[in-house]
């Protein structure tokens, strides 16, 4: 993992970088299980209250390695080091998709800082995100078609939650790669910025410092809210907030802005 990913942990923000600059962190077999390692190690890490996602150099992530491409037909593999695609291996999860849908249940908000380029996996990596800050420049594609694929690292189900589904259409049929401003009017981008990264880490600081029983519990219910009916959204609301209640972070929530105090939260 450290040759791929890296990760800094200070106040509650791990600063989670993807690291082989020079091919524009491109997924080769080495980069999937080093964000697949990364995953495991945030979800066990004490003290942890938001994530940041980046990539070193000229891009976020510039998709599947092609070396490693053109090794699938030689080698058999679907992916590169994957035989079957349809074994489940991290839970409804296969590895590859893992690798994008893991940000999403891991416990805390992910925020990913996107420049350059997110081409193909490296565009359904970020959706994986809580939420996504981008540069207007920042070029995405759905790009499997040209290669003859489908998107296949969770991002159909990412991605018809954020664009209407004749959008989701259009660019997975294309591939067609357009910039930052448009995710942004389409739903992809939470945020049109100059320094992804910066504002990221920002945000980050600031969702650190609020209650992380309630972060974590708000993260919880809106993962359900698209995947359940209203009677079982409505009914883990009101559980979540039941646990909440009178709790001493919650409490503690009350008496800092009374006092006009920093929290003092407890992990």
């Amino acid at each position: 993992m450290k040759d791929r990913v890296s990760i800094d942990l200070k106040d509650g923000v791990a600063d989670v970088r993807l690291i082989r600059a020079d091919k524009m962190n491109a997924l080769d077999p080495a980069m999937f299980e080093g964000i697949l390692a990364a995953g495991a190690e945030l979800a066990a890490m004490k003290g942890l209250r938001c994530v940041v996602l980046s990539g070193e150099g000229k891009a976020f992530c510039a998709g599947l390695d092609m070396g490693s491409f053109a090794a699938m037909k030689q080698d058999g593999d679907a992916v590169p080091g994957v035989r079957d695609l349809t074994a489940r291996t991290h839970g409804i999860a296969n590895r590859p998709q893992q690798c994008a849908w893991q940000w999403r249940t891991l416990p805390v908000p992910v925020i990913a800082a996107v420049h350059g380029v997110a081409f193909g996996g490296g565009f359904q990596i970020a959706l994986g995100a809580d939420l996504r800050y981008a540069t207007a420049d920042t070029r995405f594609s759905v790009m499997e078609i040209k290669w003859g694929l489908v998107p296949d690292l969770a991002g159909t189900q990412l991605m018809r939650h954020l664009a209407r589904e004749d959008v989701v259409r259009e660019l997975t049929y294309t591939g067609r790669i357009f910039d930052g401003a448009e995710a942004h009017q389409l739903g992809f981008v939470t945020r049109v910025v100059d320094d992804p990264r910066a504002a990221a880490l920002e945000t980050a600081r600031e969702i650190a410092a609020r209650s992380p029983d309630a972060i974590r519990a708000a993260k919880r219910i809106l993962n359900d809210a698209v995947a359940v009916d209203a009677a079982t959204g409505l009914m883990a609301e009101s559980m979540e907030q039941q646990k909440l209640i009178g709790s001493p972070n919650q409490l503690e929530a009350i008496m800092s802005n009374l006092q006009k105090r920093a929290a003092n939260f407890r992990d």
